[in-house]
């Protein structure tokens, strides 16, 4: 590979405007600085995220847009003041590489509510130039802001955990719906709900799974090991359902209503919402005050908490159910995303996509 003058060249596959359509296209990152870790990218996984941004659905993109948020890879080269991570290293990059280190969330481990933060791809760098995610060959991060891998994961399988595995994984511990024998309602069984259905089993809950789709509950029950499954639809299975549940996370961003949701809950009972329907969220009051129920949101987690998160699944067995997919299908999984065409993950195997050398010294 050869090199621009203080700049590593990479290859990846970017959109070039909002028709979200990804193609060929070469770039550049940084050489590898004292506090930094690069590490040629083995996976990627594809979030609903990337196909909301790729196609300017949240406005604010910024093209030549590379996505991609959920990052493992081997370790090729660490700088010198770098003393947690080696050549040869299984490691990670969720969906930030930076933040201020001085505010009060960057203080208790909080870095995604950084007003500072720098987001994977689409926020400007460190060096002034715009961030680009791992539908690529190379990744150059500071060493704050990356994670290992357990040893006993699969990485293709891993890599989702740093988006859709913490994301529901943060809510379950900082709301504590983690104490054995409670219940913990799903909402959605896409690539956020399968992970909580598999945390919740993990903290020894009982989990009802929540779905518009009568399709999925074999698989739920079966695969999963949910122990309830409840058609949203179903008015009947709702009202059965009343009061059933302490805990619901709601992983689903299509518009959809929450007050029968609610009805779900147990006094004291309470929702966390990690998806982002496009329409505000309504429900009457007394939705809450009748049973003191709480609603509350959540956004991915912090570095500490993604290598707890990283380390519980490693002691647990836990992993993403994904299909594994060359870059060149990536615009064919975009589609089947939007149709909720897949079982759970789409991963990206960048490792075979990208042929040239990674990295050279």
């Amino acid at each position: 590979m050869v090199k621009e003058v203080g700049r590593l060249n990479v290859e990846g596959w970017a959109a070039r405007d909002e028709s979200g359509i990804l193609s060929p296209f070469n770039f550049t990152r940084r050489k590898t600085g004292p506090h930094d870790v690069t590490f040629k990218i083995v996976y990627c996984g594809i979030c609903h995220s990337d196909l909301h941004q790729i196609r300017n659905e949240w406005k604010g993109s910024q093209y030549p847009m590379v996505p991609g948020h959920e990052i493992v890879g081997t370790v090729v080269e660490v700088g010198s003041e770098v003393k947690k991570f080696s050549t040869g290293d299984r490691v990670g990059v969720g969906c930030m590489v930076g933040s201020c280190h001085h505010c009060d969330s960057c203080s208790k481990g909080q870095e995604q509510y950084c007003e500072k933060v720098i987001w994977t791809y689409g926020s400007t760098d460190v060096d002034g130039s715009v961030t680009f995610g791992g539908y690529s060959s190379l990744m150059v991060c500071n060493q704050s802001f990356v994670v290992k891998v357990p040893e006993n994961l699969p990485l293709d399988a891993a890599a989702p955990l740093l988006c859709a595995g913490i994301t529901v994984y943060s809510p379950m511990k900082y709301f504590q719906m983690t104490e054995p024998g409670k219940s913990l309602g799903v909402v959605g069984l896409g690539g956020l709900g399968h992970m909580a259905v598999k945390f919740g089993k993990a903290f020894g809950l009982q989990v009802t799974v929540i779905s518009t789709s009568p399709s999925k509950e074999k698989e739920a029950r079966e695969v999963l090991g949910a122990d309830h499954f409840v058609i949203s639809k179903d008015e009947k299975q709702m009202q059965g359902a009343a009061k059933s549940v302490d805990y619901i996370i709601d992983t689903v961003s299509a518009n959809h209503p929450v007050e029968p949701l609610l009805n779900l809950l147990k006094v004291n009972g309470k929702l966390v919402i990690v998806g982002l329907p496009e329409k505000p969220v309504q429900f009457a009051a007394p939705a809450v005050v009748m049973g003191r129920r709480f609603v509350g949101g959540s956004l991915i987690g912090g570095v500490k908490e993604t290598q707890e998160m990283l380390d519980f699944c490693g002691e647990h067995n836990i992993c993403c159910m994904i299909e594994k997919i060359p870059v060149e299908y990536v615009n064919t999984a975009m589609e089947r995303l939007v149709k909720g065409d897949v079982k759970y993950r789409f991963v990206i195997d960048a490792a075979q996509s990208f042929k040239s050398d990674a990295f050279c010294n």
